[in-house]
């Protein structure tokens, strides 16, 4: 067994269908590079480490860390609920909010939450979270609500003398003809070097409209394994868009069913690779009714000794004639020593489709550089100007809260990195 496993399971005491979840886990071990869907991202120095589950206490944090971040919202610090640092006072009437922890001692849906089976590539670490989440938040927003204020859920790692870990499963639930705008903010105080295994559950009901915005912005010495599992019935509409700027080690797996007629899924996002960082997303979007769409936009940076690698997969299966899906997978590659990994896949099993894929790994363009430098900007300059564009070109689709929201993380990323 490797240490990582074995830490994870030291001392576990939940219930024998929790049991027989981290058994399986133990027993299939971690995927190797013969794994298809894990061939370009190695767990094998993750697999030499130890974590300690994070204390039921929440670490202490200066409050001053979260000032550019309102109200409505709810935060976690190591994994735990803060209480002084979370602020529902302008909670809209129309959204219930509640942690996994009370849900589970309050009723039997959480703990049918926790119970619930996965497909995809992460199935070991989807285990791992079924046998291990014991915290995350609850929102579920009533049949017709229009929330305009955006929630924020906030989890920030904080540094400490030992690594820790924690696992979360999340539920996003809107029932029929309601609105709500979320923003996730993955942050860190000091050099945190904790391991976030997390599991996400959306369910959008008839009419349902979700805008879902997440800063993943880790400390470089964290790893961040995120899955999110969404559902979309009739008419249902989704808008993300996800930041994947930190974390030493960041994989996040999405995966949405179109299930209704007419449902709509917007999925963009932007992978920062700088440094030594190793980035990895994958897409598992599946058309199963008549008349949905998607679109997936997604940029990709490589500088410094850093790996991006992204997976898009879109099936369409058979009776879902009149889809339209489309994703671009753009990579700018800004040093030799970095590496840039794409694989846009599309399956069409049904008749009468549009349906369009394409991915292209590149450098800046040289006639806009020279363009640039002809109007009296210096290169580095114009070479930063084209990068933050390349990269804000997928938050367009948010709401206007949202993007600048997401505008000023990925320019203070950007800056940070040098690349922008």
């Amino acid at each position: 067994m490797s240490a990582l496993l074995d830490s994870l399971a030291r001392g576990f005491s939940g219930s024998d269908a929790r049991r027989a979840e981290l058994d399986a886990a133990l027993q299939t071990g971690l995927p190797g590079p013969r794994a298809e869907a894990w061939k370009y991202t190695s767990l094998r120095q993750l697999e030499r480490r130890s974590f300690q589950p994070a204390p039921q206490v929440p670490t202490l944090v200066d409050a001053a860390a979260l000032d550019d971040i309102p109200s409505p919202r709810m935060v976690f610090v190591n994994g735990r609920p803060s209480e002084a640092l979370s602020d529902l006072s302008t909670l809209p009437e129309g959204v219930q909010l509640d942690t996994l922890s009370a849900s589970l001692a309050a009723s039997d849906e959480a703990q049918q939450l926790l119970g619930r089976r996965f497909d995809g590539s992460d199935e070991v670490f989807a285990r791992l979270n079924a046998a291990l989440a014991d915290e995350g938040v609850l929102v579920r927003v009533h049949a017709g609500a229009q929330v305009e204020l955006p929630l924020h859920l906030v989890f920030v790692g904080v540094a400490g003398e030992q690594d820790l870990s924690w696992h979360h499963r999340h539920l996003i639930e809107l029932r029929a003809d309601a609105a709500l705008q979320v923003v996730e903010h993955h942050l860190h105080v000091g050099d945190a070097a904790h391991l976030d295994n997390s599991v996400m559950h959306v369910h959008l009901a008839q009419g349902a409209a979700l805008s879902h915005a997440r800063v993943q912005a880790a400390s470089a010495h964290a790893t961040s394994l995120l899955r999110t599992d969404a559902v979309l019935a009739r008419e249902a509409r989704y808008q993300r868009v996800d930041l994947e700027l930190g974390a030493g080690l960041s994989r996040h797996e999405l995966n949405v069913r179109l299930e209704g007629n007419n449902a709509q899924l917007t999925a963009n996002g932007v992978l920062l690779g700088n440094g030594r960082r190793h980035v990895d997303t994958r897409l598992g979007i599946e058309h199963i009714a008549r008349d949905t769409a998607c679109e997936l936009v997604w940029r990709g940076v490589g500088a410094d000794r850093s790996r991006v690698v992204f997976h898009g997969g879109i099936r369409i299966r058979a009776g879902a004639d009149g889809t339209d899906a489309r994703l671009s997978n753009k990579n700018l590659l800004l040093s030799s020593n970095a590496e840039i990994d794409t694989q846009p896949v599309l399956v069409i099993d049904a008749d009468e489709v549009q349906a369009a894929h394409g991915a292209t790994v590149g450098q800046l363009d040289g006639n806009a550089l020279f363009y640039l430098r002809s109007r009296g900007l210096p290169q580095e300059e114009a070479q930063r100007l084209l990068s933050a564009a390349f990269c804000h070109e997928p938050l367009r689709v948010l709401p206007a809260a949202l993007s600048a929201v997401l505008a000023l993380q990925l320019d203070r990323a950007l800056n940070s990195a040098g690349v922008a």
